[in-house]
């Protein structure tokens, strides 16, 4: 494992370089797409320039290699590896939505050690290390203090009914219904790095994610973790790098969540048609 003295450093220079590109991002909101990647799936020429850009930077200054979404890179599960995502919720981004954002994680063995979050549409920006605490804008904020479902609301991933595949939109659907007849509100945001920093926050009382991409991922799981919430995959699993989904909550919320997950089942016996997912 990094010394803490060292993932400080390399935890503020990850955020001067994430600031430098706050320009960058700000200038290119509405941009088309470039590269489409699949069924609703595509990349910006600002993905693209600002993922060749960061790990350019951050190799020089930390002489830690990068795996990106647009270029991949070396195996998040070994050594030291910064994951990036250099636009999470493109979507958005491309459709001038503020909830859209960069995302940036340090891996120690496929362990987050280090997790920031900029969303510069809105002006924050979250991060933290192994063993907290959160820092929002800079600032140290006190740790998630246990809560309940029906207090809170609670972010859940892309949902259409249609969708075949690992988590079919059949489940996802009957989730929310009951989630819904709980919780005091849910949000789609289109951004797994909005619902996971938000969580850690504390705006959002949990998440539910259902990609399982280290890029999308690993950064919120580390600021969930630092600010002392719960991260598991859907099953309660602890999460690991190789997990399919992931749940994070407050304390309290996350076993209520997971309580209605168990009782809907397993989400590969649902069935549905339609594009995957």
């Amino acid at each position: 494992m990094t010394p803490t003295r060292d993932l400080d450093e390399l935890l503020a220079i990850a955020g001067r370089l994430l600031d430098g590109v706050h320009d960058q991002f700000v200038a290119g909101v509405g941009a088309p797409s470039a590269v489409r990647k699949g069924w609703g799936d595509f990349a910006t020429e600002v993905d693209l320039a600002l993922e060749k850009r960061l790990t350019a930077e951050l190799f020089e200054q930390t002489g830690i290699e990068v795996h990106g979404e647009e270029f991949g890179g070396p195996d998040v599960g070994s050594g030291l590896v910064w994951v990036l995502d250099p636009v999470d919720g493109t979507f958005n981004y491309s459709a001038g939505l503020p909830t859209a954002g960069t995302l940036l994680a340090l891996l120690d063995d496929g362990v987050p050690v280090l997790g920031l979050t900029w969303l510069p549409l809105i002006g924050h920006t979250y991060a933290t290390r192994a063993g907290g605490p959160l820092l929002v804008n800079g600032i140290a904020v006190p740790p998630l203090e246990p809560t309940d479902l029906a207090s809170s609301i609670v972010g859940l991933g892309a949902l259409n009914v249609n969708s075949r595949g690992r988590i079919p939109g059949s489940f996802r659907l009957d989730l929310l219904a009951e989630i819904s007849k709980v919780s005091s509100r849910i949000r789609i945001h289109g951004s797994t790095g909005v619902d996971l920093a938000f969580t850690a926050a504390g705006i959002l009382g949990g998440a539910i994610v259902y990609g399982r991409n280290a890029w999308d991922n690993a950064a919120g799981v580390a600021l969930v973790r630092g600010a002392g919430g719960v991260v598991t995959d859907l099953a309660g699993n602890p999460w690991t790098v190789e997990s399919e989904a992931v749940l994070a909550a407050a304390p309290g919320i996350h076993g209520e969540i997971l309580d209605i997950l168990n009782a809907l089942g397993d989400p590969r016996a649902s069935s549905s048609g339609g594009p995957q997912s």
